[in-house]
């Protein structure tokens, strides 16, 4: 695992302050899962470099992420979700892929053309996903046309990726790089890695793409609106952070995933001060307008859009607004924008022009 500079990880300050306080907050939690069941399963549609398809996600639920046991990001509470104990055995972890393909036979007319595999952490982490489980679920899904996983760059290798591209499946690793700023990930999201991590994480999959008939690439998520970031700052690193991802060799796709409120996260304890306001909607459908002219495929999916703990507006217009940037993820045409208006635009407008770290969040 990279590891972050000395003057980062400084005792008490930068990374371990962040990551000391991350382990207080885990500390809080009290839910108990069961290995033999994923986190979460479901059907839908997703825009791939083949166009748009029907794709069905898996959550496994495995033993967590490495660097979110060591404190982890600012914003991440999906390790409160893993499997206490720090591993899932391999017949456990198959038999929550035999409950995803379970529900795929009952609520599809047929197979998904897309698989997604997500987990607490990194796919491609051994120590999270072994080697043995990892070739297995490649033999399942033999017969998909694409599959996508989700890592930290550390673990990405064209031996790990060749376990699904030397079956002809069509494989996406999808890294949670947050932002192209360093400084912004590792000050804001608390992320040990580099830009240049990244870029050596593409070059392996374009190592790959070379070497195997099926096509692989990476799939680059952004996080909106980390904390410690006004609204004009966050959206501004966003549309920069875009353009460089889509000017990567290897990265085809970028997933732009507005910060949503998580419990035990340091995210949620700036949010019960008051302190942290999710971005507006409509800053989402202004990066994505300001970036719809890169090329790579752009498409952001706010999850609890509309809520106070996920990326809103006024509450009157917030479906509204989620329905263009849905329509914009198949289309990738910025015009669905201009469809949707409301008086809080002004608001957001506002907000834009004036708010700085120092006095946000301006309107809640």
């Amino acid at each position: 695992m990279s590891k972050p500079s000395p003057d980062a990880y400084e005792q008490g300050r930068g990374m371990d302050a962040h990551n000391a306080v991350m382990r207080d907050i885990r500390a809080e939690r009290s839910e108990t899962y069961d290995p033999t069941q994923p986190t979460r399963v479901w059907i839908d549609e997703d825009n791939t470099p083949d166009g748009v398809v029907n794709s069905l996600t898996i959550i496994l639920n495995t033993g967590g992420c490495r660097w979110a046991r060591a404190g982890g990001c600012t914003m991440c509470g999906y390790v409160a979700e893993s499997v206490e104990g720090g591993s899932v055995s391999h017949e456990a972890l198959m038999n929550q892929i035999e409950v995803c393909l379970d529900h795929e036979r009952e609520e599809a007319d047929a197979p998904a053309e897309l698989i997604k595999i997500y987990t607490s952490g990194s796919f491609l982490d051994e120590r999270e996903v072994p080697a043995e489980t990892r070739r297995a679920i490649a033999e399942t899904f033999v017969d998909r046309d694409r599959i996508v996983v989700e890592s930290l760059p550390d673990f990405v290798s064209r031996e790990k990726i060749g376990d699904f591209a030397d079956h002809g499946i069509a494989t996406d690793v999808a890294v949670g790089l947050e932002t192209a700023t360093d400084r912004v990930r590792h000050d804001c999201v608390n992320k040990y890695f580099d830009f240049a991590d990244f870029e050596d994480a593409c070059a392996e999959a374009a190592a790959a793409d070379a070497e195997f008939d099926a096509a692989v690439g990476i799939k680059a998520y952004l996080l909106m609106k980390p904390p410690f970031l006004a609204e004009p700052e966050a959206a501004a690193d966003m549309v920069d952070s875009i353009r460089r991802c889509a000017d990567v060799d290897g990265c085809h796709t970028v997933s732009m995933n507005p910060t949503n409120v998580q419990r035990y996260t340091m995210v949620d304890e700036l949010f019960f001060e008051g302190g942290y306001r999710p971005p507006w909607l409509w800053s989402v459908a202004h990066v994505l307008e300001a970036t719809a002219d890169v090329d790579a495929i752009v498409v952001s999916d706010p999850v609890g859009h509309g809520s106070d703990r996920g990326a809103h507006n006024c509450g009157e217009c917030d479906d509204r607004v989620q329905t263009a940037i849905k329509d914009f993820d198949k289309r990738q045409d910025p015009s669905v924008f201009d469809q949707v208006s409301c008086d809080c635009e002004a608001t957001w407008e506002h907000v834009m022009a004036a708010e700085t770290s120092y006095n946000m969040p301006l309107a809640r």
